[in-house]
Parts: C-alpha cells; sequence; structure tokens
C-alpha cells in the first residue's frame, strides 16, 4: 500500500506511471526524494520511458525502516504518506508536508535550470572556439591562395621579361650580322639595302631608295597616344614591335598588330622578319597600333 501511494503521489506531481515506476524501483524504494533525484541524474537517457524488466530471479529490497517519534528526519514520501494515510493529522500538518514537498520541487528545477544553463555556455564557448579554428583556416588558405597567386604573377612577368630580353638580344645579333655582311665587316657603316621586287626596279628609283638611312615613324598608342622613333632602314619590323611593347603603358600588355592607315594593310608575323625598306616605310610612315 506504501508503494501505491508513492507512486500516486508521483503520478499526481505529473511524472508519467512508467518514469515513477521505474524511478522507485530503481532508487530502491527509499521514497519520492530518492526517486526524484534517480529521475534527475537520468532524465537525458534515451531508454527513460521504456518500462522497467527487473533481471530474472532479482528481488528488490524492502523499503527501509524508520524510527517512529523522530519527525525530523523524515522523507518527503513518509510525509505525504502520512497526509493521505493518517487523518489523525492537522491541516496544518498536511500543508507543512506539502510546502516542504513544494519547496524540494523547486529546488531540483532551479538545480536543473543551472546545470542546463552551465551546459549551453560550455556548448556555446564549443561552438565559438570551433567557429575561431574555422576562420584561421580559411583565413591561411586565403593566404595561401594569394602567396600563390602573386608568385604566379611574378613568374610570369620574370618570363615575360626574360622573353624581351632574347627579342632583344636577337635583335642586336641580327644587326650584327647585316652589319657584318653589307658593311665589310664594319658595324657603323650603312649597309647597302637589297631591294625586294617582284619586278626589278628601275636604276633611279633603285638609287632613290638606297639614299636613306633612317625610317622615321610615327606610332599611335591603344590609349591614343603618339610616340615617334627613328630606325635604321635595314632594321627588322620585330624592332618597331618591341619598341611598342617597351613604351606601351600599363601593367598588362594586350596583344596588338601593326598596321598602316592608307592603304590599309595589317602586317603578319611574316612581315615581322622583313627590313623597313621592304615594307614601304622608308623615309617616314605611320603605324597603328590595333588590338588583335
Amino acid at each position: 500500500m506504501a508503494e501505491m501511494s508513492a507512486l500516486e503521489t508521483m503520478m499526481d506531481m505529473g511524472f508519467s506511471r512508467n518514469r515513477a515506476e521505474k524511478a522507485l524501483l530503481l532508487s530502491g524504494n527509499q521514497g519520492i526524494e530518492k526517486a526524484m533525484d534517480w529521475l534527475m541524474e537520468h532524465e537525458d537517457d534515451p531508454n527513460l520511458d521504456e518500462p522497467y524488466l527487473p533481471p530474472e530471479g532479482c528481488v528488490l529490497p524492502p523499503p527501509p525502516e524508520k524510527p517512529i517519534g523522530e519527525p525530523a528526519e523524515l522523507t518527503l514520501e513518509e510525509g505525504t504518506e502520512q497526509i493521505k494515510q493518517n487523518a489523525s493529522l492537522s491541516e496544518e500538518e498536511k500543508k507543512e508536508q506539502l510546502r516542504r514537498l513544494e519547496e524540494l520541487m523547486k529546488q531540483r528545477q532551479q538545480e536543473r535550470e543551472e546545470r542546463e544553463k552551465k551546459d549551453e555556455i560550455e556548448r556555446e564557448k564549443a561552438r565559438r572556439r570551433q567557429g575561431q579554428e574555422l576562420a584561421m583556416i580559411r583565413q591561411r588558405l586565403q593566404e595561401e591562395e594569394m602567396r600563390k597567386v602573386a608568385e604566379d604573377r611574378r613568374r610570369e612577368k620574370l618570363e615575360d621579361i626574360r622573353a624581351r630580353q632574347r627579342v632583344r638580344e636577337k635583335i642586336e645579333r641580327d644587326k650584327a650580322e647585316r652589319a657584318l655582311k653589307f658593311g665589310g665587316g664594319v658595324a657603323a657603316a650603312s649597309p647597302p639595302v637589297p631591294v625586294i621586287e617582284p619586278i626589278p626596279p628601275s636604276p633611279q628609283s633603285q638609287s632613290t631608295k638606297r639614299e636613306y638611312e633612317e625610317c622615321r615613324l610615327q606610332i599611335r598608342l591603344l590609349d591614343g597616344s603618339q610616340i615617334t622613333q627613328t630606325f635604321r632602314t635595314w632594321e627588322q619590323l620585330a624592332a618597331v614591335r618591341l619598341y611598342v611593347e617597351l613604351n606601351q603603358k600599363g601593367a598588362v600588355l594586350e596583344p596588338f598588330n601593326l598596321m598602316t592607315s592608307f592603304p590599309r594593310k595589317v602586317f603578319t608575323e611574316e612581315d615581322m622578319e622583313k627590313p623597313l625598306q621592304e615594307l614601304g616605310l622608308v623615309p617616314s610612315a605611320v603605324l597603328i597600333v590595333c588590338k588583335k
């Protein structure tokens, strides 16, 4: 009868029958207070609402007996049972027992809220630590990517400088070879420029072309600005392209072609190996830089 009264009391307090029975049995039938303590400790158990099946052959111990006449040592279960069973108790005593029970419930509830609050704070700290670690990892990856991009740009720029240097060296070698070939070993002498025409020119026009040793070119760049430079008549058109590359404004040099406006002609890669005189740019001409 005592166990049934404790069960009913816990059910009146809002606990399900299954939880109340399990808490009373697993706490050793030591009263409502012990059963509530057990529920507080195991409230996060996934199998809390499953029916309790005692091991085969297991006999639960009887509830401990309390000495009579010592009201200070009575538990909440004993006080509640006395309220329900003993009709001789006064209303004041019943109220006192219920007040103690309510205070215990409030205390347990407060302890649980404080424990949940501490757990939430710890979880929030863990989330913040994880977020900071992820942010640091992302920052390191971004820095590594930026360093890689900068290194690639430096390498491309160095390769471009080396390529231009090779072109300049080739032009200088070509100049020296032409000077040696046409000048009889004297580099400073002006070599005679051969005339390449489908039809042999007349002696008068051939002598006129050989009179010019320099070619003055006015070059219009992509940004609309103009530069003027003088070249030797036997220099290749590749020398003019290199000069434009070295004087082109802007960090990124866009691919371009050289062309004349009248008559309109766009020079090809094959034309880059031809001397300026052969291309009809002597003694002066206007070249336009256009995008490919």
